[in-house]
């Protein structure tokens, strides 16, 4: 019960007062900052059949293509987490095994022949359309009862900004420094009988930069 009440009441009011005093990314870069290009697939999900699962495994995931567009290499250190509505946070490639990667990769081969995965991703990023990189992000199932999904990817971009902690104090009393980084926020809705996992239907919400 003490859990369900923190749930209720106490995640919602941090991730208001985050959400209110976090910045907006800025509108014209300012210099040395940099954002890549960015496409994307949009969630979907596969099931996987391995030797020590009775039933088949069910993953979701989706594609990003991203270009460097400025004239300069770019470190590259994508980072990307589920959460649902139901405050389950996952991080992408959590549980998940070569044999998943390998069947996207075959589901997709004649789109992108070159599909990486993003744990397996190099740190630089080369300039141009010719060193596009096409990443495969994927997380195990979530909650079923969960009626909406939001993806952060983070690592796109070099903007950084620092807030103050909303409730956590340092020893002094002072307020805790959070480190934000400009993340890219796709929203989804999930829809269906959770019986019939299989045919859920997800509805794109949209997308928007933010500070996380």
């Amino acid at each position: 019960m003490k859990t369900l009440l923190y749930r209720t009441l106490i995640i919602p009011a941090v991730l208001a007062a985050f959400c209110s005093a976090a910045p907006e990314p800025a509108i014209v870069p300012a210099e040395g900052h940099w954002t890549t290009q960015v496409k994307f697939e949009h969630l979907q999900q596969i099931q996987i059949q391995t030797k020590a699962a009775h039933n088949p495994l069910r993953f979701w995931y989706t594609i990003i293509t991203v270009t460097n567009k400025t004239n300069n290499d770019v470190d590259f250190y994508p980072r990307c987490s589920l959460m649902t509505d139901t405050f389950q946070i996952i991080p992408a490639g959590k549980s998940v095994t070569p044999a998943v990667f390998e069947q996207i990769k075959k589901r997709h081969q004649r789109k992108y022949p070159y599909l990486e995965l993003l744990e397996n991703v190099d740190n630089k990023l080369l300039p141009g359309e010719d060193n596009t990189t096409d990443i495969a992000v994927i997380w195990p199932d979530f909650d079923a009862k969960a009626n909406s999904v939001k993806l952060f990817i983070s690592g796109l971009s070099n903007e950084t900004a620092v807030i103050d902690h909303p409730i956590a104090k340092d020893k002094a009393g002072k307020a805790v420094k959070v480190f934000l980084r400009k993340t890219l926020e796709l929203s989804y809705d999930i829809a269906g009988d959770l019986a019939l996992r299989a045919h859920t239907k997800i509805t794109y919400k949209g997308n928007r930069w933010i500070m996380r």
